[in-house]
């Protein structure tokens, strides 16, 4: 069983004046074959949890630590953090002109694996992903993420974690701009990854329609910079009734 564990993680960016904390001290467990999802307004600091796990140099930790089954990950490079098995699905997947899916997806597994997949038994793997998320075969050969609607985009990060098996996927507003069948497609690939039980999925979202079709085991309520209230699912749908304003007045008194 993997874990990923955050304690007291303090995160700051760069801002006109100074530095300026948006993590004020996050504490987190995520185990294999849990589902956890965290949720907040605009602004609360969600996107950078996922983004100062994985490493993104625009933000500076300051102090706490991450650890993934025991092993220092703030002490790691990008790419050691996703050979270790850190996956990360971003809000907005960037273009990669000329190189294709097929080329990418593959390159990646190598990465993961040590070694690259038998070309035949590579095409079979990703067909087999691919028809599980509805994809045309002809995506293959498109430029990654060039041109594609925001569906694509997001099918794309969910093909990505299919084929990886990380052993800690953070989803980072994957439900952003999809219509609600690809929201389906999309959750379905992402309930298959859960379902083997040997990935712990932390999703970020600010909506709750995307757990009408993931049913998180945790949810956490996330407030300037903090996790506020922590309950099961039915957390979630009390949040799809009052909204976060009672959290958020809570915070803003203390």
């Amino acid at each position: 069983m993997s874990v990923l564990e955050i304690r007291d993680l303090h995160v700051s960016v760069d801002a006109e004046g100074g530095a300026r904390e948006i993590l004020r001290g996050v504490d987190l467990t995520v185990k294999s074959g849990e589902t956890h999802a965290i949720m907040g307004p605009n602004g609360s600091g969600k996107s950078t949890l996922a983004y100062s796990i994985a490493g993104h140099p625009k933000y500076t930790i300051t102090s706490g630590t991450v650890t993934l089954d025991g092993e220092d990950v703030l002490a790691m490079t990008v790419d050691e953090r996703a050979r270790a098995g850190m996956f990360l699905a971003m809000q907005y997947p960037v273009e990669v002109p000329g190189v294709s899916v097929s080329n990418f997806l593959r390159t990646s597994v190598t990465a993961i694996r040590g070694e690259a997949p038998k070309l035949r038994t590579w095409v079979k793997e990703m067909k087999g992903a691919m028809d599980a998320l509805s994809m045309d075969p002809a995506f293959a050969e498109r430029n990654v993420n060039e041109g594609f609607s925001g569906g694509e985009k997001k099918r794309h990060e969910i093909l990505q974690m299919e084929l990886l098996q990380p052993k800690i996927a953070i989803l980072d507003e994957t439900d952003s701009g999809l219509d609600v069948d690809a929201l389906k497609v999309v959750s379905e690939g992402v309930n298959r990854v859960a379902a083997s039980g040997e990935v712990g999925v932390l999703l970020i979202t600010h909506y709750t329609r995307i757990l009408r079709y993931i049913r998180p085991d945790f949810v956490h309520v996330f407030v300037d910079g903090r996790i506020v209230a922590e309950g099961g699912a039915e957390l979630a749908d009390e949040l799809e009734a009052h909204g976060y304003d009672q959290y958020v007045k809570a915070a803003a008194s203390a």
